[in-house]
């Protein structure tokens, strides 16, 4: 762990015994964070021009990005203080507005770009929800006293978000919140009541169940559920007042929270799992938004135990280097964890957990006595049939794991290849102590079948069904491999696959159809840190025949160098393959190659009876069962 580059208050131990932080620390965060950013402002304080990799957006756009997602920062800052701004954030802010929009469109050094159509780079449409929602929440302070040219000017930038096509995800609340601001301030019209509605109307599209959206049309479910797709609707709710509008979204967002919460692991880390993972603290956005609207299942005392220790989290870990500055990264710099549109200011975007600063200071989201974190208590087995997602939680490391079958990043229009598959989301499991290795190295938690000396891919995941009892619980999903080389698929290759939890352990149970003569399955558990706390095991139970150590030099988030465990076999036709994994950092963890006491495997029926208790889990394929029985 490092010193967070900024000064802080001391702890407060007697009000947050499990973190430190007050309101005060968040405060001097948010001034810390702006403080730094600032240095790098152009003459006319229109873009914050940071230093780094331009994204492919290019250096104007990325300059925009640094402006709006700051300001996001400042005015949470200001609007919770009630205009309090004894930095001057704001005055920097409307200088920038005002020199941004004077000749928008113009190739200078102070001129936003415009916003376009997201094909042809329309990340300014991105930053025109920022610029929109800091504009409201900072109205009196800022927008009432900008003169009647600069305001007509503004708005003819942000009507640009209106009048351009969007990407097919949450890409449509960034004109949805520009029209919320637009008609705050007395200036909607049909155009902005067109914009809200379609995307109120897509929201209800991908609204799957028990809290969760999907990202689009697709089966993409990772962070943005909590800062993007119920953050903007329940905050528009939040500012406009419509009782209608928030608790409908409020009550999704209160479903949402129920599992949500569960999944940041007792340091305060939030899962690594999903894209935009360099927005870093953002994940408890969703957290304090719903602390400050009151749509929450949560104590006020754990909401700020979950915020706060992410907060912390990442501070102590180098997100924030010797200059200020947000890395592009995880811990610190990390380039797996990017994506293409990352630039210097993307980070930025973990301005959204300061919407927590809109609860003034006697809110009892700061009053309120820190409690545990949900993973800081029993194990917890938790199922969501609707996003295909299984979560695991133990007490005695505090990690929380995440076992995916359903969430992947294939839009329906895409065929399915494995250029498009995505290690943030194709693996099997992800967890809040690891990370998964990149992709030109082995990948973790993964089942391949190499044919004709190609490894499989695991693309488009179809979900078969989740459910959990009383410290266990399932999830099961199919999928088509798919391959890098040679025929892009095998005919009638496939595979399903089972894992069934409990306490720290994972019962992997694979059945393969369809495999060719020669074909070889290959199955891999955790990457960690070799000489680290974090501790990987992979077991074979029935069918495999080799095991092995395989390193990934890249690493992790989490590693700099990693390994991680593999079996394999050769299989032909149809093929069921039983393993149990662990991930643990408990010092006193039984070893994995004890915790089952006997494998029955007749046909297409496994049974595991297990060492500690003699509870036996039940997996059966045509038609998929699952039991558990203590």
């Amino acid at each position: 762990m490092t010193s967070t580059p900024f000064r802080l208050p001391s702890d407060d131990r007697e009000s947050s015994p499990r973190t430190g932080f007050t309101r005060a620390h968040w405060e001097a965060v948010a001034d810390g964070l702006l403080d730094a950013a600032w240095k790098w402002a152009t003459p006319g304080s229109a873009m914050l021009d940071l230093p780094g990799r331009p994204s492919r957006s290019g250096v104007r756009s990325d300059g925009l990005e640094g402006y709006a997602r700051t300001f996001l920062t400042a005015a949470f800052r200001v609007a919770g203080a009630d205009g309090k701004d004894p930095r001057n954030w704001l005055e920097r802010y409307a200088d920038g507005l005002t020199a941004g929009t004077r000749t928008a469109g113009r190739d200078d050094a102070e001129s936003w770009p415009l916003i376009l159509d997201h094909t042809v780079y329309g990340q300014p449409m991105v930053e025109s929800a920022s610029v929109a929602i800091g504009l409201r929440l900072t109205r009196p302070w800022l927008w009432d006293r900008l003169d009647a040219g600069t305001q007509d000017r503004a708005e003819a930038w942000l009507r640009g978000a209106l009048r351009h096509t969007p990407a097919p995800n949450n890409w449509y609340l960034f004109p949805y919140s520009v029209a919320g601001f637009l008609e705050s301030v007395g200036r909607g019209d049909g155009e902005t009541a067109r914009a809200r509605q379609r995307a109120l109307d897509l929201l209800e599209g991908w609204y799957r169940g028990e809290g969760w959206y999907s990202d689009g049309d697709g089966r993409a479910f990772d962070h943005y559920n909590g800062w993007a797709l119920h953050l903007y609707p329940v905050l528009d709710g939040y500012l406009s007042g419509e009782a209608e509008l928030s608790a409908h979204h409020g009550a999704r967002l209160r479903e949402h929270l129920e599992s949500f919460s569960l999944m940041f692991g007792a340091d305060g880390a939030p899962l690594h799992f999903g894209r935009s993972l360099t927005y870093r603290f953002a994940a408890g956005a969703a957290v304090a938004m719903g602390a400050v609207s009151g749509h929450t299942p949560l104590p006020h005392g754990v909401s700020r135990r979950l915020i706060s220790g992410s907060l912390r989290y990442f501070l102590e870990r180098g997100a924030a280097g010797n200059d200020g500055l947000l890395s592009l990264g995880w811990h610190g710099p990390h380039d797996a964890t990017l994506q293409e549109y990352s630039g210097p200011s993307s980070p930025y975007w973990a301005s959204k957990a300061f919407v927590a600063l809109l609860a003034p200071a006697e809110h009892p989201l700061w009053t309120a006595a820190e409690q545990p974190a949900p993973s800081e208590g029993p194990d917890r087995v938790l199922s969501l049939p609707s996003p295909g997602l299984l979560v695991q939680t133990t007490r005695a490391d505090g990690i929380v794991r995440l076992h995916n079958h359903g969430s992947d990043h294939v839009r329906p229009h895409e065929a399915e290849t494995a250029q498009v598959s995505d290690p943030l989301y194709a693996r099997l499991a992800y967890s809040t102590a690891t990370g998964p290795t990149a992709s030109g190295n082995a990948a973790d938690n993964h089942l391949s079948i190499r044919v004709a000396g190609s490894r499989s891919r695991r693309v488009r995941i179809h979900p078969l069904g989740a459910g959990h009892g009383d410290g266990w619980g399932w999830a099961a999903s199919w999928h088509t491999p798919v391959f890098p080389e040679g025929a892009p698929t095998a005919p009638g290759l496939r595979v399903e696959s089972v894992t069934l939890v409990r306490g720290p352990y994972e019962l992997r149970v694979h059945r393969i159809l369809g495999a060719p003569a020669g074909a070889r399955a290959e199955q891999t558990g955790w990457a960690t840190d070799p000489a680290g706390e974090v501790r990987s095991a992979l077991h074979p139970l029935h069918g495999w025949a080799e095991e092995e150590t395989v390193r990934a030099p890249q690493g992790t988030a989490f590693a700099r160098w990693a390994v991680l465990p593999r079996l394999s076999a050769e299989v032909e036709g149809t093929e069921v393959l039983v393993a149990v994994a662990s991930l643990t950092a408990d010092p006193g963890a039984t070893p994995l190659v004890t915790a089952v006491g006997a494998v029955d495997v007749n046909g297409e029926t496994v049974e595991v009876r297990w060492a500690d208790d003699g509870a036996v889990s039940h997996v059966s394929f045509a038609p998929l069962e699952v039991t558990h029985t203590p």
